[in-house]
């Protein structure tokens, strides 16, 4: 049976003393990023950043059991790499390093690769169980037998990390394969839910919450409560069948630093989806810090041989990361242009083409195609669903999707007609309606599933389509409702 993920990420900045988020976080179908950033004077966020940006591209990637630890180990050995040309070329970047813990779908496993103290959970059923081991100073003292894990919750020193990525050759992720089955909750969070909130509480909200997105937002809320002095950033993902009615996420979502945005990169190519957002972001943040650090210059600095050596460090610079990002980029925008959803365009539904998100006033996708159907000949709770886009597998799942909208919209009319508000989704019943002998039930034309007739006046329910429904006949009296599939109230 082949498994997909329903996901959702949050961060929040925390109540203590840092001016921006060093967190980021990716989640999409088949991959999970989380990465701590840490390093001083605009670094932490630069490096955890550099690392979303580098393994995002791998959401799209078609990997097999057999290749996925070797992909993560090279994606993160490159991401490695990168932080150490940072750091040489921009001496105010030094000592950055980022926690990372990444997850990648390989058919029904999971590919794991972690290195830090940032954690991931897994709730199987009534197992709740941690799944990484922490690479910090604290652990080492309680693998050695000389403290308790309780005490190691209370250490002072519980934040200091041995192994994290700092660009050096010796940081080493542990790397595994696990077996995913349908009903598993993962959670991935950084130390800002961890250290202050309990496993035993982070356990209850996995088991109470109904969704990832209700969950992720509980433990956001909790550790808020808990007074916690760092920023907080959690992926919440649920096992699901690929096949079922619990329909897995489809966009990808980039919480963070990953996602944050400042007015310098408006000028630069427009990246098309969230892996090329995250890796334009990592530029635009290494561009930040070094811009920074020639403002102060700049202060002690008035020759202009000085000011003509800022400009060619700056054109040099800028030359050497597009270069380096090139090939991603490019990957990354062929896969945004396979994304299809349907949304609400100027009162009508269309079809898009790209991602629904937008990267501050730039929006990441565009028209595809519109549609003769009007937003206000839909019932109002079908309405919000469109608002809030219908995700598809490809475009012709887009097409049949705005074809069974069309039929809602044809159904309104007729019963608008007869004087019959449209109203909301109504719940399938058994049909009201008893056949004579020997008659026949109508059915759509073309799907097998029998209409109910509504008559001026009366009521009708109407059975659940799990196919694009035919737009039913024009004769007054005779009209369909079908649930469209990926649509909720």
């Amino acid at each position: 049976m082949a498994i997909a993920l329903r996901y959702a990420a949050r961060s929040d900045l925390g109540l203590g003393p840092k001016a921006r988020n060093e967190d980021s976080g990716y989640a999409g179908p088949n991959l999970l990023v989380l990465a701590d950033g840490m390093g001083g004077h605009a670094a932490g966020d630069v490096a955890s950043s550099m690392i979303v940006g580098e393994l995002a591209p791998l959401d799209a990637e078609d990997v097999t059991a057999d290749q996925a630890i070797g992909l993560l180990e090279e994606a993160l050995r490159s991401a490695n790499a990168k932080l150490t040309k940072a750091m040489r070329d921009n001496a105010d970047l030094t000592g950055m390093g980022s926690t990372t813990i990444v997850m990648l779908r390989t058919g029904n496993k999971l590919a794991m690769a972690h290195i830090g103290d940032s954690r991931a959970f897994m709730l199987r059923g009534d197992t709740f169980s941690q799944i990484t081991k922490d690479h910090s100073f604290v652990q080492q003292l309680v693998d050695e037998g000389r403290i308790s894990k309780e005490e190691a919750g209370q250490h002072p020193q519980r934040s200091v990390v041995t192994r994290v990525m700092t660009g050096q050759p010796d940081d080493e992720p542990d790397t595994s394969l696990r077996e995913a089955k349908i009903g598993d909750r993962f959670l991935l969070c950084s130390d800002g839910l961890s250290d202050f909130v309990g496993a035993d509480v982070i356990e209850e909200i996995l088991r109470e919450a109904a969704s990832p997105a209700d969950a992720a937002e509980r433990c956001i809320e909790v550790a808020l409560k808990a007074s916690t002095r760092d920023n907080v950033t959690v992926i919440v993902a649920d096992v699901v069948d690929a096949d079922g009615d619990d329909l897995p996420s489809t966009v990808p979502q980039v919480v963070g630093a990953a996602a944050s945005r400042s007015l310098r990169t408006q000028t630069r190519p427009i990246p098309t989806s969230p892996a090329a957002k995250a890796a334009a972001l990592s530029r635009e943040a290494t561009g930040r810090a070094a811009a920074e650090a020639d403002d102060e210059v700049e202060l002690a600095e008035e020759a202009p041989r000085s000011r003509r050596s800022r400009i060619i460090r700056r054109v040099t610079g800028a030359v050497v990361v597009v270069a380096i990002l090139a090939a991603g980029g490019y990957a990354a925008w062929a896969w945004s242009q396979r994304q299809f959803f349907v949304a609400a365009d100027a009162g009508r539904v269309a079809i898009f083409r790209g991602v629904s998100q937008d990267l501050g006033p730039i929006s990441l996708s565009r028209v595809e195609s519109a549609s003769d159907v009007e937003m206000s000949d839909l019932p109002v709770d079908v309405q919000g669903s469109v608002q809030r886009t219908i995700p598809a597998r490809d475009l012709p799942d887009a097409q049949a999707k705005v074809q069974a909208l069309r039929a809602e919209a044809i159904r309104c009319q007729l019963m608008a007609a007869t004087g019959t508000p449209c109203g909301s989704n109504p719940t399938p019943t058994p049909s009201v309606t008893t056949p004579t002998p020997g008659s026949t039930t109508p059915q759509t034309p073309g799907t097998g599933i029998p209409t109910t007739p509504v008559t001026p006046g009366g009521s009708a329910t109407f059975p659940r389509l799990t196919t694009p429904a035919t737009p039913p006949p024009a004769a007054a009296g005779a009209a369909e409702r079908p649930l469209l599939e990926g649509v909720s109230a």
